[in-house]
């Protein structure tokens, strides 16, 4: 089910369609939680807060804003503003990154099944996670909602509240930054 016929849904029975949001919405909402914040568990309490909050929300909402309501930055919002959240109350440091591929990982659509192959892919997805968790904040949020969560720059806007102009600048250079890390390049002389 797409995101139209789910608002409409929710705005006609909220309870008996908030399952069907679940479903759809959880895996991505994880994803940003756990790319934004590096810590499984975190981004694992984060999307809990983040779907009570949303049920509450919508709760609140006449059904004619439910209908107009763009889903995936919305609950992208909700995801990051927790995410901040939790990252301005944090007094633990967090944990080291997780890898980018979760457990429900499956082997390339090629067929590749080699372990040594897989054991190379793996090492490199968590070597390409560290260096997505060493950008900077206004770099790594744009970039992770853009490549990772595939949301439009207009969406981008909505999410963050900049102009689609700058989240350009933003995703551009925080691409340039993970691949100048990626080769080996400091971070620190390229965000001088």
């Amino acid at each position: 089910m797409d995101d139209t016929e789910l608002v409409l849904r929710l705005a006609h029975d909220l309870d008996g369609s908030f399952e069907a949001l679940v479903r759809a919405h959880v895996d991505r909402c994880h994803t940003i939680a756990l790319r934004v914040t590096g810590n499984p568990h975190d981004a694992e309490e984060i999307v809990q807060d983040a779907l009570v909050r949303a049920y509450r929300a919508l709760a609140t909402y006449e059904p004619d804003r439910i209908r107009e309501l763009r889903l995936r930055p919305w609950l992208a919002t909700i995801v990051l503003n927790l995410c901040r959240n939790r990252a301005r109350t944090r007094t633990v440091p967090s944990t080291p990154m997780a890898p980018l591929v979760d457990a429900g990982w499956e082997p390339p659509a090629d067929g590749t099944t080699d372990p040594a192959s897989l054991a190379l892919e793996g090492a490199e997805r968590d070597r390409l996670a560290a260096h997505l968790a060493a950008l900077p904040d206004r770099y790594r949020i744009p970039v992770v909602l853009r490549h990772v969560d595939d949301l439009s720059y207009a969406e981008l806007a909505q999410v963050l509240g900049r102009p689609e102009g700058t989240l350009k600048a933003q995703v551009h250079r925080g691409l340039a930054m993970l691949r100048a890390s990626m080769a080996g390049t400091e971070l620190e002389e390229l965000t001088a």
